[in-house]
């Protein structure tokens, strides 16, 4: 395993179920289920995350609807095809779990990564400055996430500045949130989109000589956005 790789993205979260366990992929043999988890909010409003997870884990933990997972894990992408189209799916993928810790921040999420689009800059309004940022995660195995961020405020404003290929470290949460997509004049669908909500950003070059575990505390509570 390449231990490198794996500090670059790593995720924990912490809430109650609530779905059935849908079977997923299948690698060596080995089967893999995506399932809902419910998340609260310091507001109390809730994120809804795909967490994917073993059936060895699922069975030695009776994992099932109502009950509550604590877990290690990272935020993974893969490409799906739907109506001819790819679009890009999102899971927290579960490696571990672990026990559960009220003074834990249950959503918290840290990525080291590289910028693969131009990020986007833009203002509500209500004069809310946000910036949009896709960035390219490596994996083990010469595999990469590509994990779409948004960024508020300063760090909206830091990050509109940066560059393709620049080199960046984060933490915050991961959120979910609906929107509309028109399929025809008639057709209006609701879709569920999610990201990583940034509160702590910093660029880098030297991955040697950055800290990232110093700098970025999986469990710290990030401000709400």
């Amino acid at each position: 395993m390449d231990y490198f790789a794996e500090k670059n993205n790593r995720v924990y979260v912490m809430g109650e179920i609530v779905s059935e366990a849908k079977f997923s992929h299948e690698v060596y043999g080995e089967g893999f289920y995506e399932f809902f988890v419910q998340v609260m909010r310091l507001s109390g409003q809730a994120d809804i995350l795909p967490v994917t997870v073993s059936e060895r884990l699922i069975k030695s933990s009776d994992l099932k609807p109502g009950s509550v997972i604590s877990a290690l894990g990272q935020f993974r992408s893969y490409n799906k095809l739907e109506n001819g189209k790819s679009r890009l799916m999102l899971t927290v993928f579960v490696r571990e779990l672990v026990e559960d810790n009220a003074g834990n921040n249950p959503n918290s999420i840290v990525l080291s990564g590289y910028i693969c689009k131009p990020p986007v800059y833009r203002t509500t309004p209500f004069n809310r400055e946000i910036a949009d940022v896709l960035l390219a995660v490596n994996r083990a195995y010469n595999k990469s996430d590509y994990i779409p961020c948004i960024a508020w405020g300063r760090n909206a404003r830091f990050v509109q500045n940066l560059k393709v290929g620049d080199r960046v470290a984060l933490s915050g949460r991961i959120q979910s949130r609906e929107y509309q997509k028109r399929l025809s004049e008639t057709d209006v669908v609701t879709m569920t989109a999610y990201e990583v909500s940034v509160s702590k950003l910093a660029a880098f070059e030297d991955g040697e000589n950055f800290d990232l575990e110093g700098e970025f505390d999986l469990y710290a509570m990030p401000g709400e956005s």
